[in-house]
């Protein structure tokens, strides 16, 4: 498999890693605030060219940790979550109302717990409008509609659309009921799914939402994109890389020519989780055993897909050696640690000179990684953080007292 990092890539995760084995034990989740300061600066100056501004919004639930959002607010950027704790998180952290959006389903069943002044919230379902709308209302919400395209489906079963959304019918009613109720309706919102594959994909999704607006009527000021930029250096299970068609100047043109499609239209947004913060992070995992299985091998390690890698399954990452390791290799198989066929971070040739006490370095382990990380017969990972060549532990491993002692 051919990842493509550069030299200089792979020899700042070595570094990185080999200061990060002295603060905290294996396995463990190295972060760094560099690699998503270049990927902002990537597609800062890639709107840099676009007719319009363009607003990042970080997708919290891609990488929830709070050094993450911290380190995001001071950039004076805004922040996107889909759930109670999400919201919870960005108001602890600083993030002032105007700098959060809130997406997601059936916010009618908790939003009205936090009637918080100034949000910017985009409607998912008609069953939301009853609640949200009084609400809206009342603390002046910047409001909008999630529309559901014919672009979105379940990656698994494309012939299925998703949850998420309103059809057609639904969206264009919706924006005629909020803009009855003298709203600050301003944004029109579409979400696709993670690793998008082509430009021409948004092309087709813009145009649809395009003609929701016209029969509604509705002039946004605001075109709410979502996400799906597939990040560099990650292939799927066969062997090809996600961003192998995506072209970031074919996407500039596509955005260009949507503006026509909106008149008044003021800024872009975007809320790309996978390609920020994917490269930001490495999961590093030390090797227990080794088992011969004829000329193939398998490495029991302390860290796996069960319990720190769930992407695993659908996506291939590239491995780092600590100490480096050469020499002729064979076919491997690199296991977690639990009593599951299914936790495989990777089968793919490596050295056959990798021993017991070596370590392997997951790469882009920012995106997902958190959030579906498991409890599997283990507490979970340590959380290491860097910043300004500062490095910290900001979680602990998690001690069998905490793991045991949840139950009452």
């Amino acid at each position: 498999m051919t990842f493509g990092h550069p030299i200089a890539t792979r020899a700042f995760w070595r570094r990185l890693t080999q200061r990060a084995l002295e603060a905290a034990a294996t396995p463990f989740y190295v972060f760094s605030a560099e690699p998503i300061a270049g990927a902002l600066s990537e597609l800062r100056a890639w709107g840099a060219g676009l007719p319009m501004p363009v607003r990042h919004w970080l997708s919290c639930k891609t990488q929830p940790i709070r050094p993450l959002l911290q380190w995001w607010r001071k950039q004076g950027l805004g922040i996107e979550v889909v759930s109670e704790f999400e919201l919870q998180a960005a108001l602890r952290e600083g993030f002032l109302p105007t700098q959060i959006l809130v997406n997601g389903p059936a916010k009618h069943h908790w939003l009205p717990r936090h009637p918080v002044h100034g949000l910017w919230v985009n409607f998912d379902s008609p069953a939301e409008l009853p609640t949200l709308i009084p609400l809206a209302k009342s603390l002046g919400w910047g409001v909008g509609v999630r529309v559901h395209t014919t672009e979105e489906f379940d990656p698994e079963e494309p012939s299925r659309p998703t949850q998420f959304g309103m059809m057609r019918a639904e969206a264009v009613a919706a924006l005629k009921q909020l803009g009855r109720a003298d709203l600050r309706l301003e944004t029109v919102h579409f979400h696709l799914r993670t690793n998008v594959a082509a430009p021409a994909i948004y092309e087709r999704a813009v145009d649809e939402v395009a003609a929701i607006c016209r029969a509604a009527r509705f002039l946004p000021k605001y075109l709410d994109c979502g996400g799906g930029l597939p990040p560099p250096h990650v292939l799927d299970r066969q062997g090809q890389r996600v961003d192998k068609q995506f072209d970031l100047a074919k996407l500039a043109v596509v955005y260009d020519r949507a503006r026509r499609h909106f008149p008044g239209l003021e800024e872009l947004w975007l809320e790309n989780g996978r390609f920020l913060s994917a490269r930001s992070g490495a999961l590093v995992a030390r090797v227990l055993d080794v088992k011969a299985r004829g000329r193939a091998r398998h490495l029991i390690c302390d860290a796996g897909r069960t319990t720190q890698a769930l992407v695993s399954n659908w996506e291939a990452h590239e491995l780092l050696t600590l100490p480096e390791r050469t020499g002729s290799a064979c076919p491997t198989t690199v296991c977690g640690p639990t009593c599951m066929a299914f936790d495989q971070l990777a089968r793919r040739e490596l050295p056959r000179s990798l021993r017991v006490g070596d370590c392997l370095v997951w790469l882009e382990a920012g995106a997902y990684h958190i959030p579906w990380e498991t409890r599997f017969s283990h507490g979970l990972a340590a959380v290491v953080w860097h910043e300004n060549d500062h490095l910290a532990v900001v979680r602990e491993r998690e001690p069998f007292a905490a793991w045991w002692g949840q139950w009452k």
